[in-house]
């Protein structure tokens, strides 16, 4: 199972009713934050989660409204008594615009590691049965999106296993993919598994104009988080000119990658209740939201 929080909807400035970007994925006790925008803290502690166990912190690029929330996210983990390594993981001068930031946040009980985004197209990093993949859009500064997934081994099947005189002390270490030896014997996953069967899929992407990349990454997610900086169709100009979306575009971008359903979020401060441009919406892609602050998801293996 996959948590999901969308903790801030917001783009440009905080309002007294939505806070600025970032979501959060908890699986198997490991927690991921992607973006922290000024107020972050505060939407965390509204939805009841803590700060204590994220492993990693992704940012999608270094505009002030979504890295603004950083600093005091960092002291707070501290004051957590934390001291377990932090992962970083954003564009190219990741770890100079973080020390910058820090320079009012000097003293942490714990570690800061870097991983600086290198590639062009994408780059993948594994956690703990979690994959987290990133891959570049298209905004005015360096920009990237993320999926988050989660695998699915095939099924064990146990008639195979017995067929090839497999001890059943070793059956769960190679459903969990060990690869067992035993004498001049050796076993491996696959001789006991089924075919894999589909995981979960999210895909994150925001502050960028619609491009392929973006249908490539999301397709056939369970959740599509896009940006949809514009809910009024006549600012469609004004997307373009700051290379952001509009509700409509993202709604296409969804209509061609097909996820189970797609959440709106960052938007501009002068929208103030998306819910009212949305039936345009879902004439486009039937399975759209308009995300708001603290909205949230179980995603949960498909049953056999």
């Amino acid at each position: 199972m996959l948590d999901i929080c969308l903790l801030g909807t917001g783009g440009m400035m905080p309002l007294p009713y939505r806070w600025l970007t970032a979501l959060m994925v908890r699986y198997n006790g490991k927690s991921v934050l992607i973006d922290c925008g000024e107020g972050t803290q505060v939407a965390m502690k509204k939805k009841g989660w803590s700060p204590k166990p994220i492993d990693v912190i992704c940012f999608t690029h270094y505009h002030a409204d979504h890295i603004s929330g950083l600093p005091g996210m960092l002291l707070t983990m501290g004051n957590a008594e934390r001291t377990e390594p932090l992962l970083m993981i954003g564009p190219k001068g990741l770890e100079r615009v973080v020390n910058s930031l820090r320079v009012i946040a000097p003293e942490l009980p714990f570690e800061i590691r870097f991983q600086e985004l290198t590639e062009s197209e994408q780059q993948c990093f594994e956690m703990d049965g979690m994959t987290i993949e990133a891959f570049r859009v298209n905004h005015n500064v360096t920009c990237y999106g993320y999926n988050v997934k989660i695998g699915r081994a095939g099924k064990f099947q146990p008639e195979k296993a017995e067929l090839l005189q497999i001890e059943r002390k070793y059956w769960s270490r190679l459903q969990k993919g060990e690869t067992i030896t035993d004498g001049g014997r050796t076993y491996t996953p696959d001789m006991v598994l089924g075919p894999v069967r589909k995981g979960i899929h999210v895909t994150y992407c925001t502050d960028t104009r619609p491009v392929e990349s973006i249908v490539r990454n999301a397709q056939g997610a369970d959740l599509f988080i896009c940006e949809g900086m514009y809910g009024e169709p006549e600012k469609k100009a004004k997307a373009k000119e700051y290379k952001h979306m509009t509700f409509y575009e993202a709604a296409e971008l969804a209509r061609k990658a097909e996820p189970k359903r797609m959440w709106l979020t960052h938007y501009s401060p002068s929208l103030v209740k998306a819910e009212e441009y949305m039936d345009a919406v879902r004439n486009i892609f039937s399975n759209a939201e308009a995300g708001k602050d603290g909205k949230s998801i179980e995603l949960k293996f498909e049953e056999e």
